[in-house]
């Protein structure tokens, strides 16, 4: 028996001592078609680099087209709110110049009245139209003695007078207005000296 048991190891060692020799074989092949785990790194960051980047690409998209639309949105309700602010500013404007409005229909009604009674009832609406424009905030500009001004008065005329100061305005054709400092008309007006 140790015959036999001698022959068997023997056999078992050829028959490895060849096995690790072709796995190596193996090995080298399978080996030399498989990249190398330092060739699959520098593939995969940038696989992952890329993939960020897409990924950052398609938030800016995003955030772009909100953006775009919140301007859209922004623009529509602005001129939406211009639209109502002047139609309100029309409105109040209206109001104050609705009751003189009644008043010459009044008059105009009137059949039987003296030229003084018309006279009182025009001298009542023009007070009335004065204090509308007052509430309104629109101020008369252009009387006699002032200082001409050209971004107040259209000078129309020209008149050599000595009780008149130097550049004043000596006669008022028509009356000026302004809302603050913003000029509704210009006096029309004749310039002395």
């Amino acid at each position: 028996m140790d015959k036999k048991q001698t022959k068997a190891a023997a056999a078992h060692e050829k028959t490895s001592a060849g096995k690790p020799e072709e796995t190596s074989k193996a090995e080298k092949t399978s080996a030399a078609e498989k990249p190398s785990v330092e060739e699959e790194k520098p593939k995969d960051d940038a696989q992952k680099a890329l993939e960020q980047a897409q990924e950052e690409l398609k938030k800016q998209k995003e955030l772009l087209l909100r953006t775009a639309a919140e301007y859209d949105n922004y623009r529509k309700r602005t001129e939406r709110e211009k639209t109502a602010v002047y139609a309100d500013a029309t409105s109040a404007a209206v109001v104050e110049f609705l009751p003189v409005a009644d008043n010459l229909e009044r008059a105009l009604e009137q059949k039987d009245c003296s030229a003084e009674d018309l006279r009182k009832g025009v001298e009542m609406v023009n007070s009335q139209l004065k204090s509308a424009l007052q509430k309104l905030g629109v101020m008369e500009m252009g009387e006699v003695g002032e200082v001409f001004n050209p971004d107040l008065h259209n000078a129309v005329s020209h008149v050599d007078d000595e009780n008149a100061g130097e550049n004043t305005i000596a006669q008022v054709f028509q009356k000026g207005y302004k809302i603050g400092d913003k000029v509704v008309r210009h006096a029309m007006v004749q310039v002395a000296n």
